[in-house]
Protein backbone atom coordinates (compact mmCIF):
# COMPACT_ATOMS: atom_id res chain seq x y z
CA UNK A 1 0.00 0.00 0.00
CA UNK A 2 1.01 3.62 0.31
CA UNK A 3 2.45 3.30 3.83
CA UNK A 4 6.25 3.66 3.86
CA UNK A 5 6.33 4.29 0.10
CA UNK A 6 9.47 6.16 -0.93
CA UNK A 7 8.67 9.50 -2.56
CA UNK A 8 11.25 11.86 -4.05
CA UNK A 9 10.41 15.52 -4.55
CA UNK A 10 12.63 17.25 -7.11
CA UNK A 11 12.30 21.04 -7.06
CA UNK A 12 14.80 23.89 -7.15
CA UNK A 13 12.71 25.85 -4.60
CA UNK A 14 13.85 24.97 -1.08
CA UNK A 15 10.57 26.05 0.55
CA UNK A 16 8.59 23.70 -1.74
CA UNK A 17 10.90 20.77 -0.97
CA UNK A 18 10.70 21.41 2.77
CA UNK A 19 6.91 21.76 2.76
CA UNK A 20 6.38 18.57 0.77
CA UNK A 21 8.93 16.62 2.80
CA UNK A 22 7.38 17.69 6.11
CA UNK A 23 3.75 17.10 5.11
CA UNK A 24 4.19 13.77 3.35
CA UNK A 25 6.47 12.56 6.14
CA UNK A 26 3.71 13.34 8.66
CA UNK A 27 1.40 11.11 6.59
CA UNK A 28 3.60 8.04 6.90
CA UNK A 29 5.52 8.34 3.63
CA UNK A 30 9.30 8.15 3.32
CA UNK A 31 10.43 11.31 1.54
CA UNK A 32 13.72 12.30 -0.06
CA UNK A 33 14.38 15.72 -1.57
CA UNK A 34 16.54 16.80 -4.50
CA UNK A 35 17.29 20.32 -5.70
CA UNK A 36 18.27 19.27 -9.22
CA UNK A 37 18.62 16.39 -11.65
CA UNK A 38 22.05 15.36 -10.41
CA UNK A 39 20.83 14.91 -6.84
CA UNK A 40 17.76 13.04 -8.07
CA UNK A 41 19.83 10.61 -10.14
CA UNK A 42 22.02 9.93 -7.09
CA UNK A 43 18.92 9.03 -5.05
CA UNK A 44 17.64 6.74 -7.80
CA UNK A 45 20.97 4.92 -7.88
CA UNK A 46 21.06 4.55 -4.10
CA UNK A 47 17.65 3.00 -3.27
CA UNK A 48 14.28 2.11 -4.86
CA UNK A 49 11.86 4.95 -5.52
CA UNK A 50 8.10 4.38 -5.63
CA UNK A 51 7.11 7.79 -6.98
CA UNK A 52 8.86 10.94 -8.17
CA UNK A 53 7.45 14.46 -7.94
CA UNK A 54 9.18 16.40 -10.71
CA UNK A 55 9.02 20.17 -11.08
CA UNK A 56 8.98 20.96 -14.77
CA UNK A 57 10.60 24.41 -14.68
CA UNK A 58 14.03 23.95 -13.15
CA UNK A 59 17.35 25.41 -14.28
CA UNK A 60 19.66 22.92 -15.94
CA UNK A 61 17.96 19.56 -16.48
CA UNK A 62 14.22 20.19 -16.31
CA UNK A 63 11.44 17.90 -15.08
CA UNK A 64 10.46 16.71 -18.55
CA UNK A 65 13.97 15.49 -19.25
CA UNK A 66 14.07 13.74 -15.88
CA UNK A 67 10.67 12.13 -16.52
CA UNK A 68 11.93 10.75 -19.81
CA UNK A 69 15.02 9.35 -18.07
CA UNK A 70 12.93 7.72 -15.31
CA UNK A 71 10.45 6.20 -17.74
CA UNK A 72 13.26 4.68 -19.81
CA UNK A 73 15.22 3.26 -16.89
CA UNK A 74 13.04 2.73 -13.81
CA UNK A 75 9.63 1.46 -12.74
CA UNK A 76 8.12 4.15 -10.55
CA UNK A 77 5.23 6.58 -10.62
CA UNK A 78 5.71 10.11 -11.92
CA UNK A 79 3.74 13.22 -11.00
CA UNK A 80 4.68 16.44 -12.75
CA UNK A 81 4.51 19.75 -10.86
CA UNK A 82 3.45 22.30 -13.48
CA UNK A 83 2.73 26.01 -13.63
CA UNK A 84 -1.01 26.66 -13.30
CA UNK A 85 -2.68 26.79 -16.71
CA UNK A 86 0.32 25.54 -18.65
CA UNK A 87 -1.48 23.08 -20.91
CA UNK A 88 1.52 22.52 -23.20
CA UNK A 89 3.74 21.25 -20.36
CA UNK A 90 0.91 19.04 -19.15
CA UNK A 91 0.42 17.43 -22.55
CA UNK A 92 4.16 16.95 -23.10
CA UNK A 93 4.42 15.34 -19.66
CA UNK A 94 1.64 12.90 -20.51
CA UNK A 95 3.28 12.08 -23.84
CA UNK A 96 6.54 11.29 -22.08
CA UNK A 97 4.74 8.98 -19.68
CA UNK A 98 3.88 10.91 -16.52
CA UNK A 99 1.10 9.33 -14.46
CA UNK A 100 -0.43 12.60 -13.26
CA UNK A 101 0.21 16.31 -12.84
CA UNK A 102 -0.44 18.87 -10.12
CA UNK A 103 -0.50 22.61 -10.88
CA UNK A 104 1.53 24.94 -8.64
CA UNK A 105 0.79 26.36 -6.15
CA UNK A 106 -0.93 23.27 -4.77
CA UNK A 107 -2.72 22.19 -1.60
CA UNK A 108 -0.63 19.48 0.13
CA UNK A 109 -3.82 17.48 0.75
CA UNK A 110 -4.56 17.36 -2.99
CA UNK A 111 -0.96 16.34 -3.69
CA UNK A 112 -1.28 13.50 -1.17
CA UNK A 113 -4.51 12.31 -2.83
CA UNK A 114 -2.81 12.28 -6.24
CA UNK A 115 0.17 10.40 -4.85
CA UNK A 116 -2.04 7.75 -3.26
CA UNK A 117 -3.98 7.35 -6.50
CA UNK A 118 -0.82 6.74 -8.53
CA UNK A 119 0.56 4.34 -5.92
CA UNK A 120 -2.69 2.36 -5.99
CA UNK A 121 -2.45 2.03 -9.77
CA UNK A 122 1.15 0.91 -9.49
CA UNK A 123 0.06 -1.77 -7.02
CA UNK A 124 -1.94 -3.35 -9.89
CA UNK A 125 -5.31 -3.80 -8.29
CA UNK A 126 -7.63 -5.79 -10.57
CA UNK A 127 -10.05 -3.80 -12.73
CA UNK A 128 -13.76 -4.45 -12.22
CA UNK A 129 -17.00 -3.32 -13.84
CA UNK A 130 -20.66 -4.10 -13.41
CA UNK A 131 -20.35 -6.40 -16.44
CA UNK A 132 -17.43 -8.19 -14.87
CA UNK A 133 -14.10 -8.77 -16.62
CA UNK A 134 -13.47 -11.95 -18.55
CA UNK A 135 -10.78 -14.36 -17.37
CA UNK A 136 -7.43 -13.74 -18.98
CA UNK A 137 -4.52 -15.86 -20.11
CA UNK A 138 -1.09 -15.04 -18.67
CA UNK A 139 -0.13 -13.18 -21.86
CA UNK A 140 -2.28 -11.19 -24.27
CA UNK A 141 -1.51 -10.21 -27.86
CA UNK A 142 -1.84 -6.51 -28.62
CA UNK A 143 -1.00 -5.94 -32.26
CA UNK A 144 2.72 -6.44 -32.74
CA UNK A 145 3.31 -6.80 -28.98
CA UNK A 146 2.47 -9.14 -26.11
CA UNK A 147 1.29 -8.04 -22.66
CA UNK A 148 2.51 -10.14 -19.73
CA UNK A 149 -0.02 -9.63 -16.93
CA UNK A 150 2.05 -11.13 -14.12
CA UNK A 151 5.28 -9.33 -15.00
CA UNK A 152 3.38 -6.17 -16.01
CA UNK A 153 5.51 -5.88 -19.14
CA UNK A 154 4.87 -5.27 -22.82
CA UNK A 155 7.23 -6.94 -25.29
CA UNK A 156 7.75 -6.97 -29.04
CA UNK A 157 7.65 -10.17 -31.08
CA UNK A 158 11.46 -10.23 -30.75
CA UNK A 159 11.20 -10.21 -26.96
CA UNK A 160 12.36 -6.62 -26.49
CA UNK A 161 10.60 -4.85 -23.62
CA UNK A 162 8.58 -1.74 -24.46
CA UNK A 163 8.41 0.89 -21.71
CA UNK A 164 4.87 1.50 -20.44
CA UNK A 165 3.48 3.50 -17.51
CA UNK A 166 1.31 2.02 -14.77
CA UNK A 167 -1.75 3.68 -16.28
CA UNK A 168 -0.93 2.35 -19.75
CA UNK A 169 -0.71 -1.15 -18.29
CA UNK A 170 -4.08 -0.65 -16.57
CA UNK A 171 -5.62 0.52 -19.85
CA UNK A 172 -4.30 -2.49 -21.78
CA UNK A 173 -5.52 -4.85 -19.04
CA UNK A 174 -8.95 -3.20 -19.05
CA UNK A 175 -9.18 -3.64 -22.83
CA UNK A 176 -7.98 -7.26 -22.61
CA UNK A 177 -10.69 -8.06 -20.06
CA UNK A 178 -13.37 -6.58 -22.33
CA UNK A 179 -12.57 -7.60 -25.92
CA UNK A 180 -14.82 -6.37 -28.74
CA UNK A 181 -16.67 -4.12 -26.29
CA UNK A 182 -16.94 -0.34 -26.65
CA UNK A 183 -15.53 1.46 -23.62
CA UNK A 184 -16.28 5.13 -23.11
CA UNK A 185 -13.64 7.59 -21.92
CA UNK A 186 -15.35 7.75 -18.52
CA UNK A 187 -15.25 3.96 -18.21
CA UNK A 188 -11.58 3.90 -19.14
CA UNK A 189 -10.79 6.56 -16.53
CA UNK A 190 -12.56 4.43 -13.91
CA UNK A 191 -10.93 1.19 -15.02
CA UNK A 192 -7.48 2.76 -15.05
CA UNK A 193 -8.02 4.10 -11.51
CA UNK A 194 -7.51 7.65 -12.73
CA UNK A 195 -10.62 9.51 -11.62
CA UNK A 196 -8.63 12.58 -10.55
CA UNK A 197 -8.71 14.08 -14.04
CA UNK A 198 -11.03 16.88 -15.05
CA UNK A 199 -14.14 15.44 -16.81
CA UNK A 200 -13.23 17.38 -19.94
CA UNK A 201 -9.59 16.35 -19.90
CA UNK A 202 -8.47 14.54 -23.06
CA UNK A 203 -5.77 12.52 -21.31
CA UNK A 204 -7.33 9.21 -22.40
CA UNK A 205 -7.00 10.23 -26.05
CA UNK A 206 -3.34 11.10 -25.46
CA UNK A 207 -2.71 7.76 -23.73
CA UNK A 208 -4.43 5.78 -26.49
CA UNK A 209 -2.42 7.59 -29.17
CA UNK A 210 0.77 6.79 -27.25
CA UNK A 211 -0.19 3.12 -26.87
CA UNK A 212 -1.00 2.84 -30.55
CA UNK A 213 2.49 4.01 -31.45
CA UNK A 214 3.82 1.10 -29.40
CA UNK A 215 1.50 -1.75 -30.42
CA UNK A 216 0.03 -0.99 -33.84
CA UNK A 217 1.77 -1.91 -37.09
CA UNK A 218 0.39 1.35 -38.49
CA UNK A 219 -0.65 3.74 -35.70
CA UNK A 220 -2.48 6.00 -38.19
CA UNK A 221 -4.73 3.04 -39.14
CA UNK A 222 -5.18 1.16 -35.84
CA UNK A 223 -6.43 -2.41 -35.99
CA UNK A 224 -6.08 -3.38 -32.32
CA UNK A 225 -7.46 -0.41 -30.37
CA UNK A 226 -10.11 1.10 -32.61
CA UNK A 227 -11.95 4.40 -32.24
CA UNK A 228 -15.71 4.12 -32.15
CA UNK A 229 -16.76 7.60 -33.22
CA UNK A 230 -18.88 9.39 -30.65
CA UNK A 231 -18.60 6.52 -28.16
CA UNK A 232 -15.05 5.62 -27.17
CA UNK A 233 -12.59 2.84 -27.95
CA UNK A 234 -12.70 -0.90 -28.55
CA UNK A 235 -10.04 -3.61 -28.32
CA UNK A 236 -10.10 -6.06 -31.21
CA UNK A 237 -8.02 -9.16 -30.34
CA UNK A 238 -5.17 -9.91 -32.71
CA UNK A 239 -5.85 -13.16 -34.61
CA UNK A 240 -3.29 -15.98 -34.21
CA UNK A 241 -0.39 -15.83 -36.64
Amino acid sequence: MTDNAHIVVVDDEADVREMVEEYLGSQGLVVSAAANGQEFRAILAEKPVDLALLDINMPGEDGLSLARYVRENYRCGIIMLTAAGNVVDRIVGLEIGADDYVPKPFDPRELLARIRSVLRRTAAKPAQTADGPTELAATIRFGKCTLDLEARTLKTAEGEEVAITSMEFDLLKAFAERPNRVLTRDQLLDLAHNRNWDPFDRSIDIRIARLRRKIEANPTKPETIKTVRGSGYMYVPTPPA
